[in-house]
């Protein structure tokens, strides 16, 4: 589509032309080539995985090479964007082939077999990558589930692995939608992400998760960190969140609101038909989207 400039005086004739620089510069800018990543986190059934779906239509409708990344076991993400539920997913992390072709150790084979602490996962993508509906590339991790978080096993080696390999792609943007509550940032899987979206919805153990997740997010130099109140009925559900987090509010980058929406369970999983009718919390997330690209531009 081209950009239409209309000649008056000198002066507005000037202005429109910068302006009209603006905007094909906005096209053009190496930001955009980069790509950027944000890591989406909140404590469990407060929306995370439907937001980040959402996220992804939009930021794909956009012209954004997206990926999607899984690292819930609820493995609920691909099914949001639109892969349908009859289809059985295998996350990567249960794939017990692929972890022992690259780490050289199969998982529950025993302790002292050797292990390479840095597998090549330059193929997990285009191996496992699965292509959802309006080009959304999607990536189903998986997790491990056990106390010792940081366990030195075949499967947490390859899931480390593939986190710093995705940190290291260009031209894409990277929504990594994570378990429930904030062990992984304990693992430092969010390193080498530039923003984190925390979501929550106006009960006190939600909030709990995000009061502890903002700490935690800025620890690991995570410079834009976004605050989502999901479910929002009235003013008084802000004004609940706001006393919660008490002086952890400073720590958020941004704040938004996203109303409570009946017709979610009619949907659900696939949040496609919610976008195409355009809901006032769709209109929501596309603020989020939006605020989402102009961070993820900055850092370049």
């Amino acid at each position: 589509m081209g950009i239409s400039v209309l000649m008056s005086d000198p002066m507005d004739r000037s202005t429109r032309i910068l302006d009209a620089a603006y905007e094909l510069e906005k096209k053009t800018r190496p930001g955009v080539e980069k790509g950027f990543r944000v890591v989406i986190t909140g404590k469990g059934g407060v929306g995370k995985t439907t937001v980040t779906a959402i996220l992804s239509h939009l930021f794909a409708r956009k012209g954004f090479n997206t990926l999607a990344v899984d690292e819930d076991p609820q493995v609920n993400l691909p099914y949001a964007i639109g892969i349908p539920p009859s289809g059985i997913i295998v996350p990567i992390t249960d794939n017990l082939d692929y972890i022992e072709e690259k780490t050289g150790a199969r998982p529950g084979a025993g302790w002292g077999l050797m292990m390479s602490l840095n597998p090549d996962v330059s193929d997990v993508v285009e191996r496992f990558g699965m292509k959802g509906p309006g080009g959304v590339q999607i990536l189903v991790m998986g997790t491990i589930i056990q106390a010792a978080t940081g366990c030195l096993c075949p499967e947490n080696t390859l899931l480390n692995a593939i986190i710093r390999y995705i940190n290291l792609r260009e031209g894409e943007i990277i929504l990594l939608d994570t378990q429930a509550g904030v062990e992984h940032f304990g693992r430092a899987l969010a390193q080498g992400f530039s923003q984190a979206l925390l979501v929550t919805d106006p009960t006190f153990n939600a909030v709990q998760v995000v009061k502890k997740s903002v700490q935690l997010a800025k620890d690991l130099d995570i410079t834009y960190v976004h605050l989502v109140v999901n479910r929002v009925r009235s003013q008084k559900d802000i004004e609940k969140v706001h006393e919660i987090l008490g002086e952890s509010i400073d720590l958020f980058s941004g704040m938004f609101y996203l109303p409570y929406e009946p017709e979610m369970l009619e949907c659900e999983p696939d949040v496609m038909p919610l976008i195409e009718k355009g809901s006032s919390f769709v209109k929501g997330v596309e603020e989020i989207q939006s605020v989402l690209e102009r961070y993820g531009n900055m850092n370049y």
